[in-house]
């Protein structure tokens, strides 16, 4: 059986089973989801992070491309109960070190009691604790990486559904998922997707119907150009989020964001609607949070089980966003209607826009 370790940042070192060689470090979260592994393994908001899965089996579907959400695996390294033939063949493949016969209940404890935390992992024939351990005191010696979006995001502007006769949107990319592009595409709108750190100028060669900040890794404090632009064109043109794009524009309009203890990952989160008293089941994927949304927006939903904010609006400004995954993928579909109130919002925008007849 190849070896493999993982030492955790309390000084625990857990044994398991390699499943794909190779040594990593990075933060360690958990996911609560029991399908979408594909999505949750291509989810670019993984990046630089070690995924370990609480559902004990994970692959007994297989690995099929048209599920993923980017062109590679985004998590550094991989823990599970038990991997199927499938997926560690796929993590190796993508040079992504996995192991199993772990117990996960542990690992996730661990997280749950101590918060996020540094770890490093090693497996192959020959490896130790110490080479684990190792990986670990390098992984505690590194600072946060503050320019992660530039790993996660495209290099140059694309167009998607070009000729769509629907609202023309400009998505900034921190490391958005493909179905939130798609689930746009597939309401008839132009999809402008441009880097994270894209200029006003790029926005405005676009002459969007709504300015939209993706989902994506990090702290939203490191995302300073997508802030600016958002202050840039909030009096002007209606903005939407989602996830890191909720803290972006909270901190965009004199709102504060915080790091959470272990984050919301999973697909069964429930969030109260404060207006309709209706509770939906969400997708979520982050580690940061707002903390207070300012005085230009409100706190329209939250999140049942701990009250963090998880949906705002626009007291001044056309604003619009959600700190779960709407698009789901994997997930519950409870909240696609989200993608419809954004165009619905920009075309309302761009009706008042046109000059009425004489």
């Amino acid at each position: 059986m190849t070896a493999a370790y993982v030492a955790l940042e309390g000084g625990h070192v857990i044994e398991g089973r390699g499943r794909a060689p190779g040594t990593a470090r990075g933060e360690l979260v958990f996911t609560t989801a029991y399908t979408g592994y594909e999505e949750s393994l291509t989810d670019p908001s993984y990046e630089e992070q070690i995924l370990t899965f609480s559902y004990p089996l994970i692959g007994n579907y297989g690995v099929r491309e048209e599920r993923f959400e980017d062109d590679r695996v985004h998590p550094r390294a991989v823990l599970s109960r038990e991997l199927t033939d499938d997926v560690a063949d796929w993590l190796e493949s993508e040079g992504v070190p996995a192991m199993d016969h772990l117990d996960t209940r542990e690992v996730v404890t661990d997280i749950r009691d101590e918060g996020a935390m540094k770890c490093g992992i090693a497996v192959g024939e020959d490896v130790t604790e110490e080479d684990a351990l190792a990986e670990l005191e390098a992984c505690k010696g590194m600072s946060e990486h503050t320019d992660i979006g530039a790993q996660v995001s495209v290099d140059e502007a694309e167009v998607h559904g070009a000729g769509n006769d629907g609202e023309t949107v400009a998505l900034v990319d921190c490391g958005a998922k493909g179905s939130i592009v798609s689930s746009l595409v597939e309401r008839d709108a132009e999809v402008h997707v441009l880097p994270y750190d894209a200029s006003v100028e790029d926005i405005e060669s676009v002459d969007p119907d709504v300015l939209f900040i993706s989902n994506g890794p990090g702290d939203p404090a490191n995302y300073e150009q997508a802030v600016s632009l958002v202050e840039a064109f909030v009096e002007d043109t209606p903005v939407a989020g989602i996830c890191l794009g909720q803290q972006i524009v909270a901190r965009a309009l004199g709102g504060t964001t915080e790091k959470m203890t272990f984050g919301h990952r999973g697909v069964n989160q429930p969030v109260l609607d404060l207006d309709s008293g209706r509770v939906v089941m969400t997708t979520q994927n982050h580690g940061y949070t707002v903390d207070e949304p300012g005085d230009a927006l409100e706190v329209s939903q939250i999140n049942v089980n701990d009250d963090t904010p998880e949906g705002l609006d626009g007291v001044e400004y056309d604003v619009l966003t959600r700190q779960y995954h709407p698009e789901a993928n994997p997930g519950p579909q409870d909240t696609l209607d989200f993608f419809d109130d954004v165009l619905a919002m920009a075309g309302d925008r761009s009706q008042r826009a046109v000059p009425a007849d004489d």
